[in-house]
């Protein structure tokens, strides 16, 4: 069944997510300031509330010449790739960069730093259930405050605090939705085509972005359910890019009916709620936060959150796409696997290098993988 506004929208926040350079310069050439935010987490809601749009660094596949002079080899491929578009000068067009620092390699990156825009790091506390971290965290969004309002030459109030984490959580509702709605048109929403559409969300105005997800979601609403003769899968992860990876799933008639990837459902599956003031709500989410490799969690409900989410989609199976070099991601992979066996979920996990140019074994463990499902 045609859907020109469906095809439309699609389009849009595709044309977005394949070319995000293009996306940030017209950003800028309207207006804008950016300011960009290396993954995994950051707050995006006190650049927005500085009238400025977050645009989210998660890498990509670009030559290493200059970043192995500041990074060692063994340092995630994610990491890698900001850190040689940094030391080329393609980040100059933001006017910030935040860093966080929920793993090694990020507890040192600030320091690395050589671009023109200044670097604020900030530090997630990983004992995150104490009541005192949220005062620690709530400090050190405070200090991100200020650092903005003198970078950018503005004064970020609670008020407009409190609208953009208003504006957030509208966005975060409305991408959960289009999650669960897609899960029935995987004919329309192939790997690929989820993947670019919560890509773009890094690259746009909240207000306008959260707009075309409903839009989506509507137009979807609006059409019957196909039976798929392939597979449905979970996947989880950091990051499953790039678009010739996902083509492997469509190649082989592999359909993601729901994720746990840090770049995408992790993004948005925890709300704002309010905690006092604006700052205070902020930090609070962070302990709310669950289910993730980078935040402290000695009880692992990630594992348990996985085996829900694949029988509540009735997902075929669970595909890990292990982040090569991530330390927290693969400590979690032992436990992933023993739950998975005690479920009786098949599961398959493929290692993702940003590097990489060749994925004819992950092709290979892929179809193998689909077979085994018969």
């Amino acid at each position: 069944m045609e859907n020109t506004k469906l095809d439309q929208y699609i389009k849009q926040l595709a044309e977005i997510a394949d070319a995000p350079g293009k996306a940030c310069y017209d950003l800028k050439a309207s207006g804008k300031n950016l300011v960009g935010w290396v993954a995994p987490y950051a707050p995006e809601e006190i650049v927005y509330a500085a009238g400025a749009i977050p645009v989210g660094l998660w890498g990509g596949q670009v030559e290493l010449k200059k970043a192995r002079t500041y990074l060692p080899p063994f340092a995630c491929s994610i990491m890698q790739s900001i850190m040689e578009g940094e030391a080329t000068g393609v980040y100059d067009i933001l006017s910030a960069v935040l860093i966080p620092a929920p793993c090694d390699t990020l507890k040192c990156f600030g320091q690395k730093w050589k671009g023109s825009c200044p670097a604020i790091p900030f530090v997630h506390p990983q004992n995150r259930k104490l009541d005192c971290a949220v005062d620690f965290l709530a400090g050190q969004y405070e200090m991100i405050r200020k650092k903005l309002e003198e970078i950018l030459s503005v004064e970020i109030t609670d008020e407009a605090l409190a609208d953009a984490i208003a504006v957030y959580n509208d966005c975060r509702y409305a991408v959960r939705e289009f999650t669960e709605v897609a899960a029935d048109y995987p004919q329309i929403i192939t790997p690929t085509v989820r993947h670019q559409i919560l890509k773009a969300a890094m690259f746009m105005d909240k207000k306008d972005y959260t707009v075309i997800i409903k839009g989506i979601t509507h137009e979807l609403r609006k059409m019957k359910p196909q039976e798929w003769g392939g597979k449905k899968v979970i996947v989880t992860g950091i990051t499953l890019e790039p678009t010739d990876l996902l083509q492997i799933f469509e190649e082989f008639s592999v359909a993601v009916v729901g994720d746990d990837l840090a770049q995408e459902s992790r993004q948005f599956r925890t709300d704002v709620v309010y905690y006092g003031s604006p700052i205070r709500s902020l930090a609070k989410q962070w302990q709310n936060h669950r289910a993730c490799s980078l935040a402290f969690d000695p009880y692992k409900e990630r594992v348990s959150y996985l085996s829900r989410l694949a029988r509540a989609t009735k997902a075929d199976g669970v595909i890990i796409a292990l982040m090569k070099f991530c330390d927290p991601e693969e400590y979690d992979v032992p436990i992933i696997m023993e739950e998975m066996e005690k479920e009786g979920i098949p599961l398959l996990t493929i290692e993702i290098d940003q590097q990489s140019n060749s994925y004819e074994q992950i092709k290979t463990r892929i179809q193998s993988f689909v077979e085994s499902m018969e």
